[in-house]
């Protein structure tokens, strides 16, 4: 016999026990040894056994739920409480009957403390009058009792899909074992895990869970309700659902959720069952703490190559690249992997796939850039770009060296690649991030440091985190514009803002060592930055106002091979005086100029724009800048 069918033979016979011991009919005994001969030959306990030591039912408390049970399952039972109340329209179940007719009667078995009521197993329908009003069980613990198990409705629609157990990464297996380990010991119901985007969490959480011998379920915080009394019912709720199924409890934090966190923390602190909180940032708590760290280069590529099957055999190099640059999540792998599969060139469709899931979204922190700029595109001194060229190696190999090649190991800071562009307006430094970003195929990103900084304290620091964890996933080449807003020297601390203005130059500065992408800060005025600062970065590249050979190297790429010109010429139009930037606004400005005259682009129409971007800056176009040139 299957247990579910035990289940509902035995549950049957102990009514029927219970029926005539409030009739006070003929064959108690009879019935009560046939009980219990079902008992002795069922596969395991039946469910009202597991309910009466789940939650430490006397043995009064549990015949008060049988007989409320039996009320709702069987019309002679509720017939036969009717009869015993010497009430014929009274079919149901009270406290004042079971103080009359069942054995070991106390009155605390209904305070709303006890666990009938605790736990929410029976309810009054008039707690006002509680020996007469009737009690009725819960639809949840009925349906227990007869073997079916199912969530509790009130919390369902709070739920969050959860992942199929399976192979985990080593650090997510490793998270998980952590948490287990600790529900364990019982040093504490909640255990806070953090450190991953939440997709990986989750099944770190899942882990744990299948560690503890436990069933999973997944809340979302966002949702919980605001008022606490509705908090602690579905706190019961859970922990009963605990008794029921062996759940424990992942409760899942949106950082973009104002008080996300604090109802997370309340429903848990309520909780004295298994239960994990995840969340991408640390969030200030009681309870273990457990940090998931980065996927080792290892780690990343098994994982790939678990998603991509017998095809990983010959994408071996596209693995290493986007193992060391994207840090996805195991959903985002998987599509990814088969996005690739399903493309004739599987190498470049699966960077192109990683790229697009783990595009930032930094709507109002930062603007995107289309990297279409390539290095022919650049004019600098052989030194700058030799320091270019190295600098984008340094990306493009950062998991090679660092992993692969142990250097990792030796130090925990300075692992990150960053960069210091410096020199006047125009002078190519944007257009070198963007060089480099094309050739890595990452995005670009600018960020005004000048509008991050705000004057609030903590401000500045909070939009600096929205950046850094938005970007983490893809390694985007972030840019940061206006440095000197930021690292500005600072000859003495004079007060609390400028205390709080160095914490947050530490932070942007630990961030950047610990970003696996490229980070950028760029600046005018070079001298006006910290030279402890500049210190803990890799690289600096000047760049220079171009001298008269490099204007005119600049003058001869102006103009995109399908522009028509006419006798323009590059050593005259050198005596221009202006950084790359400007030369590239006249050229553009000439050329409407000629389209408009139906005309190629002619050295008058160069002058023309000339004469207009010199009037924008408040500058005079001398006589030198211009003798000798041809303006037909």
């Amino acid at each position: 016999m299957d247990w579910l069918t035990a289940n509902q033979r035995y549950l049957v016979a102990a009514l029927d026990v219970l029926r005539l011991r409030l009739s006070g009919g003929d064959g108690l005994e009879d019935a009560a040894r046939h009980r219990d001969d079902l008992r002795k030959a069922m596969p395991a306990p039946p469910a009202l056994e597991d309910i009466e030591d789940g939650f430490e039912l006397s043995d009064f408390e549990r015949d008060l739920l049988l007989m409320c049970a039996g009320v709702a399952l069987d019309t002679d039972f509720a017939h036969a409480c009717a009869e015993a109340q010497n009430a014929p329209e009274r079919t149901w179940a009270t406290f004042g009957l079971g103080l009359a007719k069942l054995a070991n009667p106390y009155w605390t078995a209904l305070t709303p403390a006890g666990p009938l009521r605790r736990w929410h197993l029976v309810e009054l329908t008039h707690p006002e009058t509680p020996t007469v009003s009737a009690l009725r069980i819960d639809e949840r613990i009925l349906h227990a009792l007869t073997g079916v198990a199912y969530l509790d409705p009130r919390i369902q629609p709070l739920t969050v899909r959860l992942p199929e157990p399976g192979p985990l990464p080593v650090p997510l297996r490793e998270a998980g074992e952590q948490v287990a380990a600790h529900w364990s010991r019982a040093e504490s119901g909640c255990v806070l895990l953090y450190g991953r985007p939440v997709p990986d969490l989750r099944s770190a959480a899942v882990g744990a869970c299948t560690e503890f011998h436990a069933s999973p379920v997944c809340l979302r915080a966002a949702d919980l309700p605001k008022a606490p009394e509705e908090r602690d019912l579905l706190a019961r709720l859970c922990e009963r659902e605990t008794v029921l199924n062996g759940t424990a409890w992942i409760i899942e934090v949106d950082d973009t959720v104002p008080d996300c966190s604090r109802l997370a923390l309340d429903l848990a602190d309520r909780l004295d069952v298994p239960t994990v909180v995840i969340s991408r940032e640390p969030i200030v708590g009681s309870g273990p703490r457990v940090e998931v760290g980065p996927a080792r280069a290892d780690d990343a590529r098994a994982v790939w190559r678990e998603a991509l099957g017998p095809a990983a055999a010959g994408l071996s190099a596209w693995i290493d690249r986007v193992a060391g640059q994207f840090d996805l999540g195991l959903e985002a792998v998987d599509t990814a992997a088969a996005e690739a599969l399903a493309a004739p060139e599987a190498g470049a469709a699966l960077w192109d796939a990683c790229r697009r899931l783990a595009r930032p979204s930094l709507d109002g922190l930062a603007q995107g850039i289309e990297p279409r700029a390539r290095w022919a595109d650049l004019v600098l001194p052989d030194h700058q770009l030799r320091v270019l060229h190295e600098l984008t190696a340094h990306v493009r190999h950062r998991v090679t060296v660092l992993e692969d090649w142990g250097f990792a190991a030796r130090t925990g800071r300075g692992l990150g690649t960053a960069a210091l562009f410096s020199g006047p307006s125009g002078t190519g430094k944007t257009l070198a991030a963007e060089v480099i970003a094309g050739e890595l195929r990452l995005d670009l990103y600018r960020v005004d440091l000048s509008q991050v900084v705000s004057k609030y304290i903590g401000e500045t620091e909070k939009n600096l985190r929205g950046v850094f964890d938005a970007a983490e996933a893809g390694g985007a080449v972030l840019l940061f514009d206006e440095a000197d807003a930021l690292f500005g020297k600072r000859s003495e601390v004079k007060d609390s803002h400028d205390r709080y203005a160095n914490i947050e130059v530490g932070y942007l500065l630990q961030r950047i060592e610990a970003y696996r992408g490229l980070a950028v800060l760029t600046t005018n005025l070079k001298d006006t930055l910290d030279p402890a600062f500049l210190r803990r970065l890799r690289f600096a590249v000047h760049f220079p106002f171009p001298d008269a050979s490099a204007r005119a190297e600049i003058w001869r790429r102006a103009f995109p091979p399908e522009t028509p010109t006419d006798g323009l010429d590059p050593a005259a139009l050198a005596q221009l005086s202006v950084p790359g930037g400007t030369i590239s606004t006249i050229a553009l400005s000439a050329a409407y100029l000629a389209a408009d005259s139906g005309e190629p682009v002619r050295m008058h129409h160069l002058l023309a724009a000339a004469r207009t971007e010199y009037a924008k800056l408040e500058r005079p176009l001398t006589t030198t800048e211009v003798t000798g040139w041809t303006t037909t």
